[in-house]
Order: C-alpha cells, then structure tokens, then sequence
C-alpha cells in the first residue's frame, strides 16, 4: 500500500512539474499576495503539519488556481485553501484533518472528529498530493475502529459517498478497492445501530453534529432526512464501487438498498402539506418545522425529478423561510420556535447559519440545476447570490475569518472569541467554487464535462488552473471579449496546456480527454 501511495505521489508530482514547464494561463502572484496577507494578521497559536511560513509553497504545489471578477469570491477561495492546510495534522498513524485548530475533550485520538469528514474529503480532493487524502481516509477505517472508544460512529457520516466522489477526481481504482470492504462493514454497523424495523434510520440531532434544533433532541430518536440521505448516497457510492471492482454480489445488494431507501424517503419525510422534506418524531408525526436539513436529499440526487418536491427550493428565497441577511438559515424564520434556544449556549440549529449546513444545500441546488429538468423557481441566479453572500460572510472584525456559525441579521460569530471556533474545518466553500460554480463534474469515463452556474453577462472573464483531473492538467477559461488573457474570445478548456473546446458562449460542455 505504502509502495503504490507513493508511486502515486509521485506521477502527480510529475505530471504537475511536467505542465510547470509549460506556459501556464495564471500565475501564483495572487496566491503569494493573499497568503502574505493572510499570514501578516495571524497570530498562529496552534502550528500543525504546515505552519505560515510554508504555506504559500505547500498550497503553490497542491492547490488549483483561480481569479474572477468577485473579489469577496476569489479572496475566500484562497482564504478557505489557507485555513484547510492548517488542520493537516501528521501523526503516528499517517495524515488526518481536524475539525477544531484547538484541543476539544470530545474529540478522538489526535483531536480527530468525524462529523464534517464528507465536507473534507469532498475538498481534499483537489489537492494535487493524494497522501493526505489517502491516509485521512485510512485513519477513520483502518485506525479509528482500533481506539478505546472510536468515534466515527459518533456523527453521521457520508463517508462512502465522499470516498467515491474523491476516487471520480484521481480514478485510483486500487484504493478504490482497498477500502470497499471496510466501508461495506461499516455500513453494516449503521444498520445494526441505527435502522428501524421500517428500514428506515433514526438518529439524535446531536449525533447529526445538528444539536439544539426545533425538530429534534438530543436523546430524542426521530426519522431524519439527514441520516436516511447519507445512507442512501452511501449505498448508491458502494454500488458504483462495487460495479467498478467487479464485486457483483455488492453491487447487487447495494442498488436495492438505495432503490428501497429513495422510496421510504419520499413515502414517508415528504410532508406534502408543507411541501417540504421533514422530520418525523418517534409518535410517527412530522415535527411540523421546515429546516435546513430538508434539502440534503438533493446532495445526493434522491429525489424524484418532480415539480411537487422542486416547489421545496421556493422556501429558500422566501424571506419567511429560509432567506436571511447573512446566509441560509437553519430553520425557516416564520417558525414560532425561530432562534429560542439561547444565544452562543450550544450549537443552535434553530435558525442560526451554519457554514456546514450551507454547504450541503448549495451542493443540493447546484444538482437540481445540472441534473434535473424541474427546478422550480431556482436559476443560477439564486445560486450565485447564496454562494457570493456564503463568501462575505467569511469576516470577523473587518478581517477574514471562518467559525463555527452565525446571527442571520447581523453576521456576529456566536462563539464569539472561543478559540475553538477559529478556522472552524467544518464546511467546504473551494469545492464549491471548482464542481458548481465553475462546474467542473468529476465523471467514472474520459469526458471532462464543465457546468457553469455563472449567470449570462455576470462575469466577463474567470480562469481555473492547475487542476489535476483524471491524470490530467486541466485549465478552464472564459474571455467574452479575449482581452483579458489574450488567448482568444470566448470559453476555452485546456488539457496539459493544448486546447480540447472552444466556444463563443460560457455553456454546458462535454469533451473527451486526451488517451
């Protein structure tokens, strides 16, 4: 394992040094100018594995490059790249990512934790250097379960997911089939835990790392879309990798895992009177509260391409519903029990933003726009504004800064200066930016597509670089009028440095990469 992990390493280094040579579409001057910046105004009390003085060139190596016009958007791109490498931990047994940058007593070994773990690998996976990722991975299924008291189980987790959205980046098929087994044992633990004789999953609201919410509690076994999301995103994932391994049997018992699941989802936490995916409590009733947690089945592509479950996505322009100053609220305003849970006490999901919460729903939306017909209301309009509001509410005294969650009217962080709080590794936002916004859909076959959620005449010009795909350094670009980067008019995708499209128009492209 140790041998292939670094012959691995060692072509993407390769590969990466050989398009170095090559001229490339930016350069790394913005990068160094904001990891100057960034670094002049912290104070670093906690070091890990890449302390301020590396950074510009661990993130120079691993890291896509990007500019566009939004300034708020750009600058958190680099911001949010600079904050992830600061939990990469090296430890004893191999990398990790934290969530918190400070000792938390309920962590696990090396202060490990795994409720935001899909939202990080889903991240990680464009880092040019796979050890990280790799051996992130490994720790959660290889060291995690040899612990006193493991804690994967401690959160929800869609781990199987974010395994193989990470391998449709890389296409290491031999980790791929390394981790297929332990996950297929692990999704068996879930069903020992957590599954009801309905084959659908309950779960405490904490145990969702959603404590304190309107729906839920914290020893309260309610039926939440969250959980039974995860679930069925990771049986589709174990399927898909049961299919790319040859495993048959898998393959076969996951697909009608999945099949059954989208079923019992839509048949029994579609509220169609709310019309709007609920929790439902031990007594069999629904919670009688639309909340954020009701668009995660579109992460994972679970619901029916339907008007009826479309009309759910009108609640998130409404600003009765989940439409606020500084983000997308937890709970929908109009709610009677709307932010009643004290203020900075716990971790209220009754209303307060929530960076983790935000990410899962513009990754839901960004799927109704690319891979449904029925999308209601929503048009990469919303899209853009929620993801550009996501981006300037990444400040805390006129300075960048990423925390746990905030007041939807004013932006105050609601942790207020605990130190825990800080550079909260909890969310993802340069994912985001790279598969939604710019649109580049990691695919199992040799098509690059690229689905950008830019509004028409939005932007006049973006560069993505320096993106390691499939073995490949890919380059996206739009010049409208050519001026900018000299290269021609138009939307212009590279691959190691050779045009593979062309267009006039900033649009929906499918092109086959080079052999």
């Amino acid at each position: 394992m140790i041998k292939r992990a670094f012959l691995i390493s060692l072509f993407f280094c390769v590969a990466g040094n050989a398009f170095a040579q090559q001229k490339r579409v930016l350069g790394f001057e913005k990068l160094k100018t904001y990891v100057d910046s960034f670094n002049k105004t912290d104070t670093e009390t906690v070091k890990n594995y890449i302390t301020n003085d590396h950074a510009y060139d661990w993130l120079a190596k691993n890291v896509p490059l990007f500019e566009c016009p939004d300034s708020a958007i750009q600058k958190i791109y680099y911001y949010r790249w600079w904050t992830f490498r600061k939990h990469l931990k090296q430890t004893p047994d191999g990398f990790i990512f934290t969530e918190f940058i400070t000792p938390v007593s309920f962590t696990g070994v090396y202060n490990s934790s795994s409720s935001a773990l899909g939202h990080q690998v889903y991240e990680g996976r464009w880092l040019h250097d796979p050890r990280y990722i790799n051996q992130y991975i490994n720790f959660w299924l290889y060291v995690d379960p040899k612990q006193k008291k493991p804690h994967l189980h401690a959160f929800s987790s869609w781990i199987d997911d974010a395994v193989y959205n990470y391998y449709l980046v890389n296409l290491d098929t031999h980790f791929v089939e390394q981790a297929l087994l332990p996950l297929n044992a692990d999704y068996n633990v879930w069903e020992t835990e957590k599954q009801l004789p309905s084959k659908l999953f309950w779960q405490f609201d904490v145990r969702d790392a959603m404590e304190e919410s309107i729906s839920g509690g914290r020893k309260i076994k309610n039926i939440r879309p969250t959980i039974n999301s995860y679930m069925y995103g990771n049986a589709v994932a174990l399927s898909k990798m049961a299919a790319l391994t040859g495993n048959d049997s898998l393959k076969t018992k996951y697909t009608q895992k999945a099949i059954d699941l989208k079923k019992l989802v839509q048949d029994s936490l579609w509220n169609d009177s709310a019309s709007f995916f609920e929790v439902r409590k031990p007594d069999g009733h629904f919670a009688g509260a639309r909340e954020e947690l009701g668009f995660i089945p579109w992460y994972f592509n679970l619901p029916d391409d339907k008007p009826a479950y479309a009309k759910q996505w009108d609640q998130l322009t409404d600003t009765k519903g989940f439409n606020a100053p500084w983000g997308i609220t937890t709970a929908e305003r109009r709610h009677p029990l709307f932010r009643t849970h004290g203020t900075g006490h716990g971790c209220e999901w009754d209303g307060a933003v929530w960076p983790f919460a935000t990410t899962q729903t513009l990754k839901g939306l960004a799927n109704l726009l690319t891979a449904y017909q029925n999308k209601g209301t929503m048009t990469p309009g919303v899209f853009y504004n929620e993801l550009h509001k996501y981006a300037l509410s990444h400040i805390k005294r006129g300075q960048p800064y990423l925390g746990e969650y905030q007041d939807e009217k004013t932006g105050y962080w609601l942790k207020g200066d605990n130190p825990r709080s800080s550079y909260y590794n909890h969310s993802g936002f340069c994912d985001l930016v790279i598969s939604d916004l710019l649109g580049l859909k990691p695919r199992e076959d040799n098509i690059l597509e690229i689905f950008p959620l830019i509004p028409q005449n939005q932007w006049k010009w973006f560069a993505l670089d320096n993106v390691l795909y499939h073995g490949h350094t890919i380059s996206v670009v739009w010049d409208k009028t050519g001026t900018k980067y000299h290269k021609g008019k138009g939307f212009i995708i590279y691959a190691d440095g050779k045009v593979i499209s062309r267009s006039i128009h900033l649009k929906h492209v499918l092109v086959k990469l080079p052999a």
